[in-house]
């Protein structure tokens, strides 16, 4: 399988709380529901699709999990909602138990090896293994090497401080650009890869 990031991030390279006030405000985060102008549903929506149609399981940290687990058994009946809900979904979380697991098609990964189970899933045949937010858990798989693919959203706008992806630890990791669009709002929809 192929990991694939899926984010949208601010100019200067946060992935916090996109979608909403009250869904991390973690180290007094304050500009939770930043994204929300910038999304163009016209150029955005089709890229989201794409990426979700390659996806054959959907890969989650805790916090991000149970945002999702919260919002989208709700929403069944609409093409996109109906994938969210039938992809397996694997969580890495070192607090959650298998009877937390309400959303149908989660499996908890070990608490005290998620990266191994992680890797274990990605030397399998089949398409996506999608991350979505999740900043702890995808800084991890880019810090082991495991991430296959960046599907960035990046819009213009500066947040200042804030969770981000990418590890501050030195390391080089060389990326090559395969696509790039941009919406009518300003944000660069990006496709990259290790070179």
């Amino acid at each position: 399988m192929r990991i694939v990031i899926s984010e949208f991030m601010s100019l200067d390279g946060v992935v916090q709380a996109p979608g909403g006030p009250e869904e991390d405000t973690d180290g007094g985060f304050a500009h939770g529901g930043w994204s929300m102008p910038y999304f163009d549903l016209d150029t955005m929506g089709p890229a989201i699709d794409e990426v979700l149609g390659a996806t054959e399981a959907l890969l989650f940290g805790r916090r991000t999990w149970r945002t999702m687990a919260d919002a989208w058994p709700g929403r069944a009946g609409g093409p996109f909602a109906d994938r969210m809900n039938s992809l397996p979904k694997y969580v890495a979380s070192r607090t959650l138990r298998p009877a937390d697991l309400d959303w149908n098609g989660s499996t908890l990964l070990p608490a005290d090896d998620a990266i191994g189970a992680i890797s274990e899933l990605r030397s399998r045949d089949g398409g996506g293994l999608q991350v979505m937010g999740s900043p702890s858990l995808a800084a991890q798989l880019v810090a082991h090497g495991l991430v296959d693919e960046y599907r960035l959203m990046i819009e213009p706008i500066l947040l200042g401080g804030g969770k981000r992806i990418f590890p501050h630890d030195g390391d080089a990791r060389r990326l090559e650009l395969v696509s790039s669009v941009t919406a009518a709002t300003g944000v660069l929809i990006c496709t990259y890869r290790p070179a």
